[in-house]
């Protein structure tokens, strides 16, 4: 299996080499290399010890490119640039002045004593940022120290990752130039990242110093400052900030006169543009909490400018799947330790892969501002000045789509990933060695013709590559049927596996979405002339499933019909559909069906984009039809129209849990409960379903109730009426499932799964405390007013 993309670059010792493409070689020489053991070369063992104390060449990473860090008193420097912000100061100012009139209204302040207390806020004000920005920065004093944590955190990932970090070398050497000229301008390099495990931000922050680049300042949920690991973090680059802000002026001001202070002073940084870490394998949803901050900071003119480079990380294996896959199930989220890290991955004696790193080309964020500006000619003049929030919330969302195009781009597919892929997307239980090799080299070509990037290896024959692959997901994901007479593997661990599947979902989102669309005529069944389907239908069902998973999936920015137009395009030139067109014109598309080699070869190319889909379509039909348990009973004495939201959710897991059970879902992963959560907000988006936001103290939590206009009916027995524009919505998504067993007698159908719904709904209804409501407060609205502004002061 060979690509034509930039071969890897391999360091070893104080060598750097490239390995030309096409050029076969005996073994794999990674960015990374282990370290001897004690046990096994224990001289060898000193050695390395003694060349990072002593800091012998590379090691002494005294010669890196970027601004400097690693000096005594850096976080000292740094710590006085935030608290002289202007912006900081300014807010302090606000602040006090905000306390002192409420005290001056409440007659427990007498005017001759307000200078005095002003000077007393004030400093306490200054007290509290001081403390807090000491707790928040990253403490890059001491070369010593990474040097040692640099040898600590490669000890680690190279035991768990035998086959090394690898990244490409053009992208590298690119990237190496941009970093020069950036130093030159005194430019912060902003890393972007994907986010899929805690390893993502400790290879990155390897590559740097291996290749003498100037580490980011990595932005960190306080979540991880436990113990032992929190201290040696922030040491090594982390800083530390709260999961939600809420209204704390005070503390979001605090983080922005940071970065403004990190961005003027040119030091890299990075952050991960999708929040948390994935836990279904592919991209999410861009968050735009830092993104907001950095964008202000040049809006503001507080920065010129500074250099985006978005990045992927993949990986053979993930190290945390095992507890993503609880957390999906409806598992607590167990509290970030690291002894729960250690004990779940037994990091030090697992072999997962390799790593593979890829680096987006880097991008002036100045730029991307000023081309914005010019396209948004659709805002009326007044809404076009830098610091308007309309047009910074356009700017927001275009830039984080923008860096998850970018970063889908670059992306490489680990042979993990399309072994993974095909065994979940064939029909049967299991596949030969063979045909597991002929349909991987097959979707390998796929994914080039896509734009897509396999990860380099040598030119190694796929057998082996898949061999690889196979050893790393292990006998608990890929099991094999003993004593045939050929070697034949099967998805032992359909959910785990479905992690690595999406890892390659996002190349072929639109031909699935039209195959699904196809599915709606082929399930049918009959004659072909009776599974086509007219261009119109084709488009509208397109649109209606592109809708229905917005927040899922990345699309591509091209309308819709020239996208669609595009994709029936390549399936037909890959003989999977046949596309008729017009005889007057020969341009027109009139009608779509399965080409007729495509029948002959048993629908396998057009099945693989049916199954990358259909896990989809079933957990959003399974969030629809849970809508129906927020139907109140007749019996629904307090007249309670909402139910908590987890609860909701939890409910809806256990609906699907038994309809899998039960033979009605295909798909253990449609029970995924991230997807439907993702459902319900898009059930929200449509105005199906209304959550309310949860109070500021907890008390009171979310909470979901269906509108009126999309409300069930239930019948003189209590029983919910199939009907109306809910069940209708169901029906509409149940038209490109699967069909399965228990899915052909309608009736039965309907009365089985409406029962199970009452069932648990009558649970939920039951269970559920009446909605408490929030105590008014007393005054005139001017005094609530003036109350809601106090509360973003702390309290002093």
């Amino acid at each position: 299996m060979s690509d034509s993309n930039a071969p890897d670059l391999s360091i070893v010792g104080d060598r750097l080499t490239l390995h030309p493409p096409g050029i076969v070689q005996d073994q794999e020489t990674p960015l990374l290399t282990s370290y001897a053991r004690f046990r096994s070369a224990p001289l060898d063992f000193l050695r390395e010890v003694s060349l990072y104390l002593s800091g012998t060449g590379w090691r002494s990473y005294d010669d890196f490119i970027g601004r400097n860090i690693f000096y005594n008193g850096f976080s000292d420097h740094i710590k006085a640039l935030v608290l002289k912000n202007p912006r900081l100061q300014a807010r302090i100012s606000e602040l006090t002045h905000k306390r002192l009139d409420v005290e001056l209204a409440e007659g427990t302040l007498p005017a001759y004593k307000v200078d005095d207390r002003r000077k007393e806020m004030e400093a306490q004000l200054v007290q509290v940022a001081d403390s807090w920005t000491d707790q928040m920065i990253c403490k890059m004093d001491s070369r010593r120290f990474i040097r040692g944590a640099y040898y600590f955190a490669t000890q680690l990932l190279t035991r768990a990752y035998h086959q090394g970090i690898h990244v490409s070398s053009d992208e590298v050497l690119r990237l190496r130039k941009v970093a020069k000229e950036a130093e030159r301008k005194k430019q912060s390099i902003i890393f972007l990242p994907c986010h899929r495990s805690h390893v993502d931000y400790v290879s990155l922050q390897l590559i740097c110093y291996r290749l003498g680049l100037a580490l980011p300042i990595v932005v960190a949920g306080d979540n991880l400052n436990f113990p032992v690991v929190g201290p040696f973090l922030q040491h090594a680059g982390a800083m530390w900030i709260r999961r939600s802000f809420g209204d704390d002026a005070l503390y979001t001001t605090l983080v922005q006169a940071y970065l403004d202070t990190l961005l003027q002073e040119g030091h890299n940084f990075e952050c991960f543009v999708e929040g948390g870490r994935s836990r279904t394998g592919k991209l999410l949803q861009p968050k735009f909490g830092i993104l907001s901050f950095l964008l202000e900071s040049v809006l503001s003119g507080q920065v010129e400018d500074a250099i985006i480079c978005p990045v992927s990380t993949q990986y053979d294996k993930v190290i945390e799947v095992d507890s993503y896959i609880s957390e999906l199930l409806g598992q607590p989220k167990p509290k970030e330790s690291l002894g729960n890290f250690l004990s779940s991955s037994s990091v030090l004696s697992l072999k997962l892969g390799r790593v593979d790193v890829r680096f987006h080309e880097p991008w002036s964020l100045r730029d991307f501002i000023n081309e914005q500006k010019v396209r948004l000619t659709t805002l009326p003049p007044q809404m076009k000045t830098p610091g308007d929030i309309i047009l910074k919330r356009r700017l927001l969302t275009t830039l984080g789509y923008k860096v998850l195009s970018d970063i889908n781009a670059v992306s490489v597919v680990m042979p993990t990933a399309l072994v993974g892929t095909v065994l979940l997307t064939l029909r049967g239980r299991g596949a030969g060695k063979s045909e597991l090799v002929r349909r991987v080299d097959w979707l390998a070509e796929r994914v080039k013709k896509q734009g897509g990037r396999i990860a380099h290896f040598s030119g190694l024959p796929t057998s082996v590559v898949v061999e690889r692959a196979l050893e790393v997901l292990g006998q608990n994901l890929v099991g094999e049927y003993k004593n045939l007479p050929e070697k034949t593997y099967y998805a032992a661990d359909r959910f785990q596996l479905s992690f690595y599947r999406n890892m390659t979902i996002h190349l072929f989102v639109s031909e699935a979405l039209v195959s699904a669309a196809l599915y709606t005529k082929v399930k049918l069944g009959g004659g072909p002339e009776y599974q086509s389907i007219s261009y119109n239908d084709l488009y509208d069902y397109v649109y209606f499933l592109s809708q229905l998973f917005r927040g899922e999936f990345i699309f591509p920015t091209t309308p819709l019909a020239e996208n669609l137009t595009n994709t029936l395009t390549g399936l037909e030139a890959d003989n999977i559909i046949a596309v008729n067109r017009s005889h007057n014109d020969g341009s027109t598309i009139e009608s779509i069906s399965l080409d007729e080699s495509e029948r002959l070869s048993g629908r396998e190319n057009y099945d693989f984009y049916c199954f990358l889909i259909w896990p989809f379509i079933e957990a959003s039909w399974l969030g629809a039809i849970s809508l129906l348990m927020l139907t109140p009973p007749l019996t629904n004495a307090a007249q309670q129209t909402s139910l908590p939201l987890n609860s909701a959710v939890t409910q809806a897991q256990r609906l699907g849990k038994t309809l899998y059970a039960q033979g009605d879902i295909s798909y253990l992963e449609a029970v995924n409960r991230e997807t439907l959560r993702n459902a319900y907000t898009r059930f929200a988006e449509s105005g199906i379903i209304f959550i309310t936001s949860p109070s500021k103290d907890g008390k009171i939590p979310a909470a979901v109730y269906l509108t009126t206009e999309w409300m069930p009916e239930r019948a003189e027995d209590g029983q919910i009426r199939a009907e109306g524009k809910l069940w209708e919505y169901c029906e509409s998504i149940s038209k490109a499932r699967r069909e399965g067993k228990n899915r052909r007698d309608g009736n039965t159908v309907v009365r089985r799964i409406f029962g199970l719904v009452d069932l648990v709904g009558t649970g939920l209804w039951k269970d559920a405390e009446p909605a408490k409501a929030a105590l008014p407060v007393k005054g005139d609205a001017e005094w609530k007013a003036k109350r809601r502004e106090i509360k973003t002061a702390p309290k002093l």
